[in-house]
């Protein structure tokens, strides 16, 4: 199945506690940007559009791991910028790993094979590399030709070394169901990566390219469509059943953005990481000082057109483990 049953089982005992306790608001995962400097120039991305003296910023190992111990989640994605430039990564990596946090180490590859030696396996541990299409598309969406090669040679080495390697693919506006099928089934089919993740385009308020995010009901018929004649079964991907149901219109859910909050050089980000609304220097200050009910579609306008995973993959996971159907459906791998 795409999400380990070691990582599932703790998620859920982690949950199952947090419920006991009647906590109304704690996190699922954190997402933590080490840094906002990046390799690459992606147009529908605006990390790097930040001042020098932001993209100099490092978030210490000791800031990191604090910051996961004071929330207590068990899951943490380290993204940026790119994180494999931060001089320290492979220390804040070992450093979670040691308190059993599951990390999900996000790059463009660029640097794997390059840095990969100063990593080791573990059941705790992921590359997240990412494919936003083959390799004429992708290299288009990181506006450099030759890294779509780059990325397929480091996932193979990284598996070779084994490691376990997932993917991140965000699509939008440009492209069409077929996009969608042709990507995933070379991830899944001739790269062999262990999960997939996908995403529809989200409006980064500084990304260069402000035309191609995908609305709402494209965003639904672009997947509904993709995953249409049984294919979305044969991926494997790394959501729970209901956020793809989500994804092609089949349910509706509310934003849950306190469920993946996101920790920078800049501390706990309000609301989530596609928005900035002002930061907090603790996590209890962010969940006791944000409006939460003021976010989501309906409610703010700049939310009216996102179905990203950090706003409803919460919701989907707190749904499935409320049905036993649905708890079922997402331990067996039935998308």
């Amino acid at each position: 199945m795409p999400i380990p049953m070691r990582q599932a089982a703790k998620v859920g005992t982690y949950v199952f506690k947090n419920k006991l306790r009647r906590r109304e608001k704690f996190p699922l995962i954190v997402e933590l940007e080490p840094l906002f400097a990046c390799n690459l120039e992606c147009p529908g991305c605006g990390k790097i559009q930040y001042p020098t003296e932001v993209l100099r910023k490092r978030v210490s190992v000791d800031e990191a791991v604090a910051a996961m111990e004071e929330c207590g989640a068990p899951m943490v994605s380290i993204a940026g910028g790119e994180p494999l430039l931060h001089p320290q990564i492979d220390d804040m990596v070992d450093e979670l790993i040691k308190r059993k946090k599951f990390v999900y180490l996000c790059t463009n590859a660029v640097l794997l094979r390059r840095k990969i030696d100063k990593f080791k396996p573990s059941p705790y541990f992921s590359f997240v590399v990412h494919v936003d299409g083959l390799q004429e598309r992708h290299d288009l969406a990181v506006a450099r030709e030759g890294v779509f090669d780059e990325v397929v040679e480091a996932v193979n080495e990284a598996k070779d070394k084994g490691f376990r390697v997932t993917t991140n693919s965000t699509f939008f506006s440009t492209d069409s169901p077929e996009d969608v099928r042709s990507v995933l089934d070379f991830l899944n089919d001739d790269l062999e990566v262990d999960s997939m993740m996908i995403s529809p385009g989200y409006a980064y308020e500084k990304a260069p390219d402000q035309e191609h995010f995908l609305p709402v009901e494209q965003t639904k018929s672009l997947f509904r469509d993709a995953f249409s004649e049984g294919k979305r079964k044969k991926w494997r991907l790394n959501h729970t059943p209901l956020f793809l149901d989500f994804l092609e219109g089949k349910v509706e859910y509310e934003c849950t953005a306190w469920g993946i909050p996101s920790y920078s050089v800049f501390g706990w980000q309000r609301p989530c990481y596609l928005m900035a609304d002002g930061y907090t220097e603790t996590y209890q200050e962010l969940i006791d000082t944000t409006d939460w009910d003021s976010y989501g579609r309906g409610r703010d306008p700049r939310c009216d057109n996102c179905m990203a995973h950090c706003g409803y993959e919460p919701t989907a996971v707190f749904a499935t483990m409320k049905s036993l159907r649905e708890s079922i459906r997402a331990a067996v791998g039935t998308n």
